[in-house]
Parts: structure tokens; sequence; C-alpha cells
């Protein structure tokens, strides 16, 4: 399913000073990584761990690293000049790049305000942003911020028929946004050790040892007097007046939870008349499933290695997903992307674009609000010299670039 409606305004050029601010942190910060490490030193170790841990010993991620880090793509030469542009269609609309802020569940932890840097660093770059259910701007004001790039993320809200979830994509609808995306990959939530080491539990509590922490961290905390503690506010019209935070959690653990099934998965593409797509899908018979019913597009995705450790890494994945359903879906590859040469590596076995959630949260710890803007421009700029290299003219010419992925999953591992 298309979205054809225009973009509003296309990529704001840089002012002078901007620019020249744009190329020195280009020169301090060329990475990602050198962000994670510039976030580590910055932030409160709670906020931290939350952002950068996983499940269990961090097997997944790493292991998300090492596939990622073992594609190979052989280049033709002769054919280009100069990096060529990254720009891209998505569900019928046009973007400056195949790259995307993933949904992150409750970033505000991570950093506060994290979600309205989100989405005016989006808005300006012209890439998607995906606003998760939990986070701390409603739909319709990630609407006004975002209103040409903005997707919706959804848990399970199963009581009364789905009067939660299905309220909220009528919002959605409302406000212009562009895709719907259902989670389906969380059906219990796991233990990330992390997390709980250090001073994190569900509930949300700030502890004392919490202050402690944060108050060696005077940026994230100058951050939280500026945004105050997070709350999930798309969700305040479902619950009582005045709710406290206690009480915001506890209504938040009696109304969501569990994975979409089909049966509700239909309901929800019956209500939404834009691209809806599925997150969370390494299984290529849940793939076409999905796309017989009418889904529009997938996240292959294991969660960013946060829900389980034994699970395939994301592109091991998807090349036999993107066998399994041909060109009939968008596939969207999340979970370890640090560079744009990992998008370059997504795309060739199979993605129509990369999201990053984990790296986008460091680019904030790192440098505040001008971090995701930073990071995009890091992405996209990598992403061009890697097309260049490879003799690409276009992001549509990776799809023909000979890849070697020994570890890609075959069709028959499936069976």
């Amino acid at each position: 399913m298309d979205d054809s409606r225009p973009m509003k305004a296309p990529v704001r050029e840089l002012s002078p000073s901007e620019a020249e601010r744009a190329l020195a942190l280009l020169r301090r910060f060329p990475t990602a990584f050198d962000l994670r490490a510039k976030a580590r030193r910055r932030m409160p170790r709670f906020a931290f761990e939350y952002m950068d841990g996983g499940a269990g010993a961090d097997t997944g991620i790493k292991a998300n690293w090492a596939a990622l880090d073992g594609v190979q793509l052989a280049p033709r030469y002769g054919k280009v000049a100069a990096p060529p542009p990254a720009d891209t269609v998505l569900f019928g609309r046009p973007y400056a790049a195949p790259i995307g802020i993933a949904p992150i569940g409750g970033p505000g932890t991570a950093y506060p305000g994290a979600e309205t840097h989100f989405a005016k660093a989006a808005q300006a770059a012209r890439v998607p942003y995906t606003l998760g259910v939990l986070s701390g701007i409603d739909v319709e004001k990630a609407a006004e911020l975002a209103p040409d790039v903005l997707w919706f993320q959804l848990y399970r809200f199963s009581n009364n028929d789905h009067r939660i979830g299905l309220d909220l994509t009528r919002r959605a609808q409302a406000v212009g946004v562009h895709v719907l995306v259902l989670t389906i990959d969380t059906p219990v939530r796991t233990v990330r050790p992390r997390e709980v080491k250090s001073g994190i539990v569900n509930p949300f509590k700030l502890t004392m040892r919490l202050r402690a922490d944060a108050m060696r961290a005077p940026a994230w905390l100058l951050a939280m007097a500026r945004s105050g503690i997070p709350r999930f506010v798309s969700l305040n019209p479902y619950m009582p007046p005045n709710s406290s935070l206690a009480d915001s959690a506890a209504f938040i653990r009696r109304e969501q939870g569990g994975a979409f099934t089909w049966e509700e998965i239909a309901k929800y593409r019956d209500v939404w008349k834009g691209p809806l797509v599925l997150k969370g899908v390494l299984h290529p018979a849940d793939a076409e499933r999905a796309v017989a019913m009418g889904v529009d597009g997938l996240f292959v995705t294991n969660h960013g290695g946060r829900q389980i450790e034994a699970l395939p890494t994301s592109i091991d994945a998807l090349p036999a997903i993107r066998s399994a359903v041909g060109d009939k879906a968008t596939l969207i590859f999340d979970s370890g992307v640090r560079s744009g040469v990992d998008v370059a590596r997504a795309i060739a076995v199979g993605a129509d674009a990369a999201f990053a959630g984990k790296s986008f949260l460091w680019s904030l710890g790192a440098l505040g609000p001008e971090g995701p803007a930073h990071l995009i421009n890091v992405y996209k700029d990598d992403l061009r010299a890697s097309l260049g290299q490879l003799g690409c003219k276009s992001v549509d010419e990776l799809r023909g670039v000979v890849a070697r992925h020994p570890t890609a999953w075959q069709a028959s591992d499936f069976a």
C-alpha cells in the first residue's frame, strides 16, 4: 500500500555556521562508536546501561555486529566518479536516505526529551522516525514536529477488545502518521542484566541510588530539568486524571502485554488505511502469512538482541525472508546498524532500508539535542561513499551488488 501524500518541506539547508559546526562534530565523532564512548563517560550509569545493554550477556548484540561484519560486497569500478545521492522511496513516499530511527520503548529513561530531538532531526533530514507508543510525547505532538516522516509503533493492548490500541490507531490516522508498526516480538519481557545491576527495576523508580548516579552527570540532569521525569503521555487519555508514576506503571502492566495474534493483526489491518508493518519477523513462514493477509512491510529484527540471545541475527534471517515474499513487501532491516556500510550491506542482501535505535540513543548521550542530526549525517555520508565505492549510481543499484554472506540462513533451515 502506497502513501503518496507529498512532502511538505525539502531537506533544510544548513547555514554557514551550522555547516561549520557539523564539520567540527564529524572530525571529533566520525563513527557511531565514537558517540558511544562519549555517551558512556557523559551519562549516568543506569541510563547508559538501559540504552546499551541487551538480554543475557549481550551475546545477541555482539552476534548482530559480527554477522554484519561478515557480509562482504564485491565492487565494480569504472562507473561512478563521485558519491551518488542516497534518496529512496518507501511505501510510495520519498525520503532523503534509506535510513530511519527505529521505535524505542521509554527513550526518555536514557535521555530526557529524546523523542522531541529525534522527531526534529528526522524532519529536518527527511528520514523516517518511528515514535514508540511508550514515549514522552504523544502522537499528536510528534506529528507537529515531524509531519512528513512520522511512523507510529504499537504494542499490544488487548483488554476491552483492543480499545486503547484501536483508538491510538485512529488518532495516528487523524494526525497524518504515514506508517503503522505493530511490534510482535515481545510476547514476554525478558531480563536485561545490565539494567538490573545498574539499579533499574520494573516499574521504574527514581531511587536514591539512581539519584546519586544522576548527580555525576550534569548534562543529563539539565535535560531532566527541562523535560521532566519521563511519562508515557500517549496513554494519558486512558488513565485516571492526575495518575502518579506508580499508577501509570500499574496501568501499563494491566493493559499491555503479549504478542499480537494473527486475528488481532487482521483487525488492525481493517482499521488502519495506510501502510501496515509488522516488527519482529524472523521466520519466512510468518512473513508469507503476513503478506497474504495484507501487511505491507516487515521489520526483520531480533529486537536488537534485547529479548533473547538465541535468535538468528537479523542480517542472517533477511535473505530467506526476501526470498519468501519477493517484491510483495517492503523489508526494513533493524538490529546492529552502526554505519552507512551496514545500511549498504542490508540493502544488498534484501532490505529496502535500515533503521537504528541504540546508536541514536548513543548520539543523544554524547552530544545532547544535536546528536541525532549528526548521526544521520554520519550514516548518510558513509552510505553515499559506500555506493560510490561499490560502483552504484543509486540505492536501487545496491540490490545488484554481489554479496558474500557465509552465515545467512537458508530456506531449508526454516523447514
